[in-house]
């Protein structure tokens, strides 16, 4: 399984951007898939994930950003609204078989990152 991540880009603070994330395969009911992010010299944090019927957010990105998806373009979407510069860091996508967990350790699959600067 192979995931491509793109839309990464340089914004100002309080723009957008849109995060695209394309599976080499469908997107399985049964199939998580999630949103990290790492910026530097810190470790990879959780942003959001989903998975069934469940999303889930970290607390610093609820109410700014949303995760969705398009199963007919096996494609996981992550709109970041309201950015701040706290939000720069490489984002990830990230897929595992089970439930949308937080834990980038329990995903098996994922992508190669796109980057995410935020000028103030």
């Amino acid at each position: 399984v192979q995931l491509q991540a793109s839309g990464g880009g340089l914004v100002q603070a309080g723009g957008s951007l849109r995060l695209s994330c394309v599976l080499s395969r469908r997107i399985y009911s049964s199939t998580a898939m999630g949103w990290f992010r790492q910026a530097p010299g810190k470790g990879r944090e959780f942003v959001a994930a989903m998975g069934g019927n469940r999303i889930n957010y970290a607390d610093s990105v609820k109410d700014r950003f949303a995760i969705s998806k398009d199963a007919a373009k096996n494609t996981v979407y992550l709109q970041m609204n309201s950015l701040k510069p706290e939000d720069t860091a490489i984002y990830y996508c990230a897929a595992r078989v089970g439930s949308p967990l937080a834990a980038a350790s329990d995903y098996d699959y994922w992508g190669q990152g796109t980057l995410v600067t935020v000028s103030s």
